[in-house]
C-alpha cells in the first residue's frame, strides 16, 4: 500500500507497538507522559506499600495484597483504589476464577 493512507497506518502501527511495549494500552498515554513512582510518593503509606508488594510480587488479588502486606482489606482497597486513580495499577481478571480481581503494576 502506497500514498498518505500507508503512512497513516504506520503511523498508528507504530503508536499501537509503543503502547502495548509500555502497557498503556488504549490510554492514550506516551510512555514519557505515564506516571511513575513520583506519583506514588505523594499517595498515602499503605497504597504505597501496595505499590511495593505488587513491583516485587507481581499482580495478585485484594486477598493476597491483604496476606502480603498484611493490611486490613479494607484499607487494601482504599490504597488499589488511589493507585488506580493515580493510573499506577490495572485491574483484571484471574485466569482461575473469573469473580477474582487481580491487579498489576503499570509503572516500572
Amino acid at each position: 500500500m502506497t500514498g498518505p493512507d500507508s503512512a497513516a497506518v504506520a503511523d498508528e502501527r507504530a503508536e499501537w507497538s509503543r503502547e502495548t511495549a509500555t502497557g498503556r494500552e488504549g490510554t492514550g498515554v506516551d510512555a514519557a507522559d505515564a506516571p511513575g513512582w513520583e506519583t506514588v510518593a505523594a499517595l498515602p503509606a499503605s497504597a504505597k506499600l501496595v505499590a511495593r508488594v505488587l513491583e516485587h510480587e507481581g499482580p495478585l488479588s485484594g486477598t493476597d495484597l491483604a496476606a502480603e502486606t498484611r493490611l486490613p482489606p479494607r484499607t487494601v482497597r482504599y490504597a488499589v483504589g488511589r493507585l488506580e486513580e493515580a493510573d499506577v495499577v490495572s485491574e483484571g481478571f484471574s485466569l482461575r476464577d473469573a469473580r477474582e480481581k487481580r491487579y498489576r503494576l503499570r509503572i516500572d
